[in-house]
């Protein structure tokens, strides 16, 4: 069954589903947020003196790889500060008339959510420096020489802006957000009790091992560990009697082609192709991208944090190259002449 699937762990197409399963998920303030603790002690001084002042937050920028919880950040800021929270995202701002549209429609102190904020088109942005600064835009209205600017107020507001590439923000706007969080990857702690209280919503017995297991097995993500307990509780339903332990959990895992270090059968594909076709580098980024049938820009955000932080791959300034623990990983012997 899941041979046949092939389930990818790391999926970019899977972004409806993940939006429903996480809004079950998420947790409504900072007290139920788990993990990311620099970021919750900033955050609740920030909010608790915002509050105390009746002014509205401080533009927010949370930035990291995807699925660290950025967005429901973003809905527990809302919650923290009592107000509303408007949601958009870079892609579906194509000009700024829709950034417009979005901005009136704000009252005061309510946030204005931005995903993946990287990508607002120029003049968009542009617009937003004068709204996030002094709270108001200049539009021009009419065509030829009739047209004529127009002075246009808004309410004092929170910009939450999440990106997956803090790298490409304009320096402009990145200076205009006063609060900059960096969402790091989860401990393995931390994520088993992500799955355990995922498993109590979805009404799934799990003793501590087995989620203790699917947690170091998710990446240090908890989007994925939650895609993981779907799959893994479909398993021990029908092969366990609905309880999920250490051993339900690495077999359902094994058949997914989710290995001991959590990486999938893509990670495992590139470190392959890196090793195999190009004696373990260095190679372009792209070249990588093209042999394994990816995007590049899926791999530079999707698989590549991860196998730099757990020391599989390297940059370097002439591309990527494997490690000593890649090789021993899928146990290739090192060559001497890196050693």
């Amino acid at each position: 069954m899941f041979e046949e699937e092939e389930e990818r762990i790391v999926n970019p197409e899977l972004k409806e589903t993940e939006e429903v399963l996480e809004k079950s998920l998420r947790p409504q303030f900072l007290a139920q947020y788990i993990g990311q603790p620099k970021v919750k002690a900033e955050l609740s001084i920030y909010i608790q003196a915002a509050k105390a002042r009746e002014e509205a937050l401080d533009h927010v920028l949370l930035y990291g790889p995807p699925g660290l919880g950025k967005t429901t950040m973003a809905f527990v800021i809302a919650n923290e500060m009592e107000v509303n929270l408007r949601q958009t995202s870079g892609p579906a701002i194509e000009k700024p008339g829709d950034l417009i549209a979005v901005l009136n429609e704000l009252n005061p102190g309510d946030v204005l959510f931005i995903d993946e904020i990287h990508r607002l088109p120029r003049a968009a942005e542009e617009l937003l420096y004068s709204a996030m600064e002094d709270f108001y835009v200049d539009i021009m209205v009419g065509q030829g020489p009739t047209s004529h600017p127009v002075h246009f107020p808004l309410p004092p507001f929170t910009l939450v802006g999440a990106t997956t590439r803090a790298g490409m923000l304009s320096a402009p706007l990145r200076d205009r957000f006063g609060i900059i969080s960096h969402m790091e990857y989860y401990t393995d702690e931390d994520l088993q009790e992500i799955v355990e209280r995922s498993a109590d919503i979805f009404q799934v017995e799990i003793v501590s091992e087995g989620a203790y297991e699917l947690a170091r097995r998710s990446r240090g993500t908890p989007r994925i560990a939650n895609r993981l307990l779907k799959r893994v509780r479909d398993f021990a339903q029908v092969e366990a009697d609905g309880v999920v332990n250490r051993e339900i959990a690495d077999r359902a895992l094994s058949l997914l082609q989710v290995d001991n270090e959590g990486l999938d059968y893509v990670d495992q594909k590139l470190l392959k192709t890196l090793i195999e076709m190009y004696n373990g580098g260095p190679v372009g980024l792209s070249t990588l991208a093209v042999n394994i049938a990816e995007e590049t820009e899926t791999v530079e955000d999707m698989y590549e944090p991860y196998l730099i932080q757990k020391g599989f791959i390297k940059r370097t300034q002439r591309g990527r190259m494997a490690t000593e623990k890649t090789y021993e990983h899928f146990g290739y012997a090192y060559p001497i002449e890196n050693v």
